[in-house]
């Protein structure tokens, strides 16, 4: 780590964080979970909620993706969205679901207020975002895509959306 001036797993948790949360929404896969904790660490996000049966570490598939990033981001569990939904809430943050929606903004489109603290709510492999957090968010942002399949994987979408936020917005 030194060779390459990287910080301490302490000093990173430690270290100032972006305005963002993520949320993840009834996410299956162990493997997305960890590659979204190992994209959070990247870009220095806030934290993770994790939500109803997405997986928790510490476990082993998880850590396999996440390559210690569960250490350095912080993260809380909630056994439903809603609870996960009412603590962002309580802590500030606009919840933004990452959805294909009917009134979606184009996610180069959305514009940030100074100050805003955004919670990205990230939904299920196959299901999307519940309805319950859709009908929470004040906005739905959707990333274009021109493929046939219209469609990432959630880790990849958790890596595009950050980025974009963190290029252009912060």
């Amino acid at each position: 780590m030194a060779e390459l001036d990287r910080p301490t797993a302490e000093a990173a948790k430690a270290s100032d964080k972006l305005p963002i949360l993520i949320i993840l929404d009834d996410v299956r896969s162990m493997h997305n979970v960890g590659s979204v904790f190992r994209t959070a660490d990247a870009f220095g996000a806030a934290g993770i909620f994790l939500s109803g049966y997405t997986p928790r570490p510490p476990h082993r598939d998880i850590h396999k993706t996440a390559l210690g990033a569960e250490d350095t981001v912080a993260w809380q569990g909630f056994g439903s969205i809603q609870a996960a939904l009412d603590k962002a809430l309580e802590e500030g943050y606009t919840l933004v679901a990452i959805e294909q929606c009917h009134d979606a903004l184009s996610l180069p489109a959305f514009r940030l207020q100074p100050g805003q603290k955004l919670a990205l709510i990230f939904g299920n492999e196959a299901l999307g975002v519940s309805d319950e957090a859709l009908a929470r968010a004040t906005h739905c942002l959707e990333i274009p895509q021109m493929g046939a399949k219209h469609s990432l994987n959630i880790s990849v979408s958790a890596g595009v959306v950050l980025w974009e936020l963190v290029r252009t917005k912060f």
